[in-house]
């Protein structure tokens, strides 16, 4: 093999026949060019929308939602199989078609986010796997002639209990598939789950160890070209013009140039070749100042009512104590490890898109609009996702890769670098917050006000949530307290910037938690009451918080002395139906470095569907909430500074402090478990620094010349 054109899958091939490894496959809707092993050649059968078995036994099941590490494609086909008594052993998994069948019906389109897999489909999906064990107990009756009650479904077979006989799924398949499906299929209780519940191990790692696991950017097909793309470098620009070059071929995409060769570096190559020039913008504020001057304004703006409760302005005017503080946060990047890609191939009557996304409804409009092509008509084949956070559900890419191969006419693999990546990205928010509290002769707690202002993704998503300049997602994880305060204002003032916006892991519960969280630590402290004691007096009517709160206290030996040198912070938040937890131990150097050497992180998610994958996204979502302690997208001059790894850093395994995860027994529905473990991290980590330093840290991100005053004053 030549080994300087040899691919990570091949290099990865060839040392698993070396070693002894063992290659196995994991199927993906893509072309079988990419196949590891070969295909079978039984024949399936569709049993319903969600499953497929074969004539070999094998149980094909269809995932609507995207996977990018969450474990996805392990977890919902759990549910399915628990309820179809099925062999795990015989289950394959495919993504399904792009469709209205396949919405997730807590978002109202095919679309992965909002923590809601689970939580969408805990229904239906064991639903779909209880109706498929009837048909097939049925078509088995049917056959031996035996009532189907003497029948029984055992790990992927029918048995009759009278006379021992047995047929597998596979030989019933084709005649179940005829029968009607039950109306109401009885779901199993609890206590006689197998699957559910049990650390089931992840089915799209063999894939991703051995090399066979299909990325967006690792996707080939045959004729294929490459392309790249030079975007304005200022929000709002345009090309102005470039040089002419000969062979270099261009396209132009919306706020830039494509260009188009035979392989990446030669796009890129030719794309510097042509030294772009773009146009300037003059829309709102410029740089960082400006538009944190804009935010300051909205805070003396009266703004929108998300929450009112009580009467907040007679309590403040009669509270013994007050309160009042401001907070910030700033834009902050996705940083997805692979950058954004799709490859596109435009034919006069049919596109077929391969691409990571969250959003598979989105990418079939956005290229139905471009090629003018009905839906049906649009194919999307959804890779595997090199990490998500929000970013890919957007679809600007998927519309350029589109245009190029529309333009060009053939396949088309576009691949943006991370700097382009970096530079034009939809950004978390940023959000100022000035919050304000009263407090009685006793110390407790009894007005609270919360003013936000800062721009609106939903604005652009989905305009008609916003009414009246309040967009209810802003103010998620504040306008529903769970504290026990009388008197309660929440208000949100509406500010448009040049920087385009965008969903981030935990979206609003990110800042929101760190505003809130971090003055609830300001109130104890006032009050004179220990930060755990505290929240605790505030939730006598939120029995399951307070079962987090108590375990948390608990496991993280809150009541007892850390050892010389290290710090304690807590923070509570509930997001995304789960509720979290968290504890962090911290250590400051004298030159203002924050070592974070353990968060003990509690969670009620309510049913448990697999352990295993519930920590792995616990502790991923405590490490990507860690990189906002101190990194920020700073914009100067109408750009973004900040351009690769090396001036946005990200945790490196250094970094990464000890993770321990409790998940609590729960009977309650399932909420979500990959973004809740996100928000309370920051705050948590900010009331150590008090605890350690006796000063307050308001703003983020956290530099190292802000902890080494604070540590110097302690």
């Amino acid at each position: 093999m030549n080994t300087q054109n040899q691919t990570r899958r091949d290099f990865l091939k060839t040392t698993a026949s070396v070693t002894g490894g063992l290659i196995l496959a994991f199927h993906l809707p893509i072309p079988t060019r990419f196949a590891i092993a070969g295909e079978t050649t039984a024949v399936d059968t569709p049993i319903n929308a969600w499953l497929h078995i074969s004539t070999s036994d094998t149980i094909t099941i269809l995932v609507a939602h995207s996977e990018m590490g969450q474990g996805v494609h392990t977890s919902l086909p759990m549910l399915i199989a628990e309820e179809l008594e099925a062999d795990w052993n015989q289950i394959k998994v495919e993504m399904s078609p792009t469709g209205d069948l396949y919405k997730n019906p807590l978002v109202g389109q095919q679309l992965t986010g909002g923590s809601t897999a689970i939580r969408a489909r805990w229904e239906t999906l064991r639903q779909a796997g209880a109706a498929a064990r009837e048909m097939l107990i049925q078509a088995a009756a049917t056959q031996w002639q035996v009532p189907p009650t003497e029948c029984q479904a055992v790990q992927g077979k029918v048995q009759h209990s009278a006379t021992g006989k047995s047929l597998t799924y596979g030989q019933l398949a084709e005649a179940a598939a005829k029968l009607t499906p039950p109306a109401s299929p009885k779901l199993k209780a609890a206590a006689d789950f197998k699957l559910i519940g049990k650390p089931v191990k992840r089915l799209d790692t063999p894939a991703k160890v051995d090399g066979s696991a299909v990325y967006g950017i690792d996707v080939r097909l045959p004729n294929m070209l490459y392309a790249t793309v030079q975007h304005s470098p200022v929000f709002g620009g345009q090309v102005e013009g470039y040089d002419t070059v000969e062979k270099v071929k261009t396209v132009p995409v919306p706020n830039g140039l494509a260009v188009v060769a035979n392989s990446y570096w030669q796009a890129k190559q030719g794309l510097e070749s042509l030294r772009v020039r773009f146009t300037q913008s003059e829309t709102g504020p410029q740089d960082l100042v400006g538009i944190t001057l804009l935010l300051q304004q909205g805070l003396t703006e009266e703004g929108a009512v998300a929450h009112q409760s009580g009467n907040f302005q007679e309590a403040i005017k009669t509270a013994k104590q007050t309160l009042t503080a401001e907070y910030s946060v700033p834009y902050l990047a996705h940083a997805t490890m692979e950058p954004m890609n799709c490859t596109a191939d435009v034919k006069k009557d049919r596109c077929e898109i391969w691409v990571p996304t969250q959003a598979q409804q989105q990418v079939q409009k956005v290229a139905a609009e471009i090629t003018g092509l009905p839906k049906e008509k649009i194919i999307v084949h959804t890779t595997y996702l090199g990490g998500g956070f929000g970013r890919r559900a957007e679809s600007d890419f998927v519309g350029e890769a589109v245009r190029i191969s529309k333009t060009i006419g053939q396949p088309v693999k576009l691949l943006w670098s991370r700097e382009e990546d970096m530079q034009h990205d939809f950004y978390r928010p940023v959000m100022l917050g000035k919050l304000t509290a009263g407090l009685n002769d006793k110390g407790v707690l009894t007005a609270f006000e919360v003013r936000l202002a800062g721009p609106s993704i939903v604005k652009r998503w989905m305009p008609v949530m916003v009414k009246n300049n309040l967009d209810p997602f802003v103010t998620e994880g504040v306008a529903e307290l769970p504290y026990d305060v009388p008197n309660q204002a929440i208000h949100y003032v509406l500010k448009d910037t040049p920087v385009p916006v965008g969903f981030w892991r935990s979206v609003a519960h990110t800042h929101n938690a760190f505003f809130v969280e971090s003055f609830m630590d300001e109130i104890a402290h006032a009050a004179g009451k220990d930060p755990y004691q505290f929240r605790r007096d505030l939730l006598g009517q939120e029995p399951r918080h307070l079962k987090v709160l108590d375990t948390l206290a608990e496991r993280s030996n809150w009541d007892k002395p850390l050892p010389q040198g290290r710090y304690r912070g807590l923070a509570l938040q509930k997001s995304f139906g789960s509720i979290v937890g968290e504890v962090v131990e911290i250590s400051l150097k004298e030159t203002g470095e924050v070592t974070v050497h353990k968060v003990t992180c509690v969670i009620d998610c309510g049913v448990t569907v697999n352990p295993n994958i519930i920590e792995a996204q616990l502790e991923g979502g405590i490490i990507y909430g860690l990189s906002s302690l101190t990194q920020a997208i700073t914009i100067k001059g109408g750009r973004v500074e900040q351009s690769n790894f090396d001036n946005y850093l990200i945790p490196r395994m250094a970094d990464v402090p000890k993770v321990d995860v409790h998940i609590l027994p729960s009977d309650e529905p399932p909420g979500g478990v990959g973004e809740p473990s996100t928000p309370p991290l920051i705050p948590a980590i900010a009331n150590a620094i008090f605890a350690a330093t006796g000063q307050r840290i308001r703003q983020l991100p956290v530099t190292k010349e802000m902890v080494q005053k604070k540590v110097a004053m302690a």
